[in-house]
């Protein structure tokens, strides 16, 4: 279980009402292969099976992992030099409503090209302190954008980029889950990412940001990594 402080979004655009609340994450779900354009799945296939992780029998599949995992730290702690983070939504089920944030599904590279479901595990999950309530955004999700960035010698650049309608629809990856219209409370699901500009790589920074380009606001976070020895 993780207990994170987070900022609610309860008011309107114009009236910025915000609450800050403690929440439990009792269950961590990570929605894999949930491109909704299916070019751009194969895309994101065959870009990890370069990196030799295996073709996924289906898609969508939902990986559980530790829900002590999620964190809004801007510090992680990773095992080596092969994991890289990748944007992602978050679905969460918090105070007896749907949110929505944004987050990253830090994996290791190297053991996903064995086991996929471990490779997640492995890793933090980085998510930022701050969520929208989702009917808020349920009018227009299609316009919703995410991005992420990764320092390379020096330089800010632009890593992935993409509307949030490359993925599934939030109602069908929630019961996609387990059946359920809704998630539990105290569950958050991160629901799938985009292929990387230039392919994926590692990097010492990882920023992420959600921006909603109808209600002109954005949600930004990011994390350095703290990378440990590997000693066999």
């Amino acid at each position: 279980m993780s207990i994170m402080q987070i900022k609610f979004h309860t008011g309107s655009v114009s009236d910025g009402r915000t609450e800050m609340h403690d929440v439990q994450v009792q269950q961590c779900v990570v929605a894999g292969w949930t491109g909704r354009d299916r070019v751009a799945l194969e895309k994101h296939i065959k870009e990890l099976e370069e990196l030799g992780v295996a073709r996924p029998a289906s898609t969508p599949v939902y990986y559980r992992v530790s829900a002590a995992r999620v964190t809004t730290d801007t510090k992680v702690q990773t095992t080596g030099t092969a994991s890289s983070g990748e944007v992602e939504f978050i679905m969460a089920q918090w105070n007896g409503d749907l949110w929505v944030g944004v987050g990253s599904d830090h994996t290791d590279r190297q053991v996903e090209t064995y086991n996929v479901t471990v490779s997640k595990q492995m890793c933090e999950k980085p998510m930022a302190p701050e969520v929208w309530r989702f009917a808020d955004v349920a009018g227009h999700w299609d316009k919703i954008i995410l991005r992420s960035f990764i320092f390379e010698n020096g330089a800010r650049v632009l890593y992935q980029e993409g509307a949030v309608n490359a993925m599934l629809d939030p109602a069908v990856l929630i019961e996609g889950y387990d059946g359920k219209k809704s998630l539990e409370t105290g569950t958050i699901m991160l629901c799938g990412t985009f292929a990387a500009k230039g392919g994926i790589r590692p990097a010492d920074v990882f920023e992420f940001e959600m921006e909603d380009p109808v209600l002109g606001r954005t949600i930004r976070h990011g994390y350095e990594l703290e990378k440990l020895p590997v000693l066999g």
